[in-house]
């Protein structure tokens, strides 16, 4: 049977290099056998738009994971993306580049054989108020159009800020109210109609068995890569994650 990976909250960026030569070691080894990669959301810590790609001024990093996973997607590997809290604006430059299918979220995908519902998994953290109705301005085509008329200097220094007010909203937030609520979850297991979902985002791998409305249903959360980062794999043997 079709390997499949699936990976999750990264966070590539230029101050953590050991994250971005483990990730590039990941595609060239583990990725480059599987037939199919899954990247579940948040794959850089930001992103502030495509001319990362073209400008002079870009991301050197972007550039180099693009390429990398181009030549994963050239091979026999299908490369497939979903937006995160950090990088929603990852657009149509960054998947003609990578060689990556952009994934809707929610999205179901037949995986060895079984239904599974794929998710960043923001939307199921639904006791963040705050966090939730951040979010429902971030996406909105509006602040959108703002953000990405600003030059990327601009950008950057915007988020850098957002950054540094994240990380002190996240200090006085109970750790509870930043999982997923367990309504949430028979929510979409019920929206859907599958037994299995995988997401990342809570930063707490697990996986969890549960009954929803009498069905055994299972629920997988990918490591985040802060620390030693790993992946879920789906192969023949059954569904397993891996922790470096």
């Amino acid at each position: 049977m079709a390997r499949a990976l699936f990976i999750s909250d990264l966070h590539l960026a230029g101050e953590r290099p050991a994250t971005s030569e483990r990730f590039f070691r990941f595609l060239q080894d583990e990725a480059a056998g599987a037939a199919a990669l899954y990247i579940l959301g948040d794959l850089f810590e930001y992103w502030i738009g495509d001319d990362e790609l073209s400008a002079a001024d870009g991301d050197p990093l972007a550039r180099h994971v693009a390429t990398g996973l181009r030549q994963l997607a050239d091979g026999s590997c299908a490369v497939h993306l979903m937006h995160g809290n950090r990088d929603f604006l990852m657009a149509a430059a960054f998947c003609g580049a990578s060689g990556a299918a952009l994934l809707d979220d929610p999205v179901v995908v037949e995986v060895a054989g079984e239904p599974t519902l794929l998710m960043h998994g923001d939307t199921l953290c639904t006791d963040d108020l705050d966090y939730q109705a951040w979010r429902r301005t971030a996406r909105s085509q509006a602040w959108q159009r703002g953000f990405l008329g600003q030059p990327l200097a601009a950008r950057r220094e915007t988020i850098m800020q957002l950054r540094e007010r994240s990380k002190s909203v996240i200090s006085a937030k109970p750790a509870d109210i930043m999982d997923v609520t367990p309504q949430a979850v028979a929510a979409a297991f019920r929206r859907h109609g599958v037994k299995r979902l995988i997401h990342g985002h809570t930063h707490r791998p697990a996986h969890h068995a549960l009954e929803v409305d009498g069905v055994r249903r299972e629920r997988w959360v990918l490591p985040d890569w802060y620390g030693p980062g790993g992946y879920l794999v789906i192969d023949a043997s059954g569904a397993r994650l891996v922790r470096y």
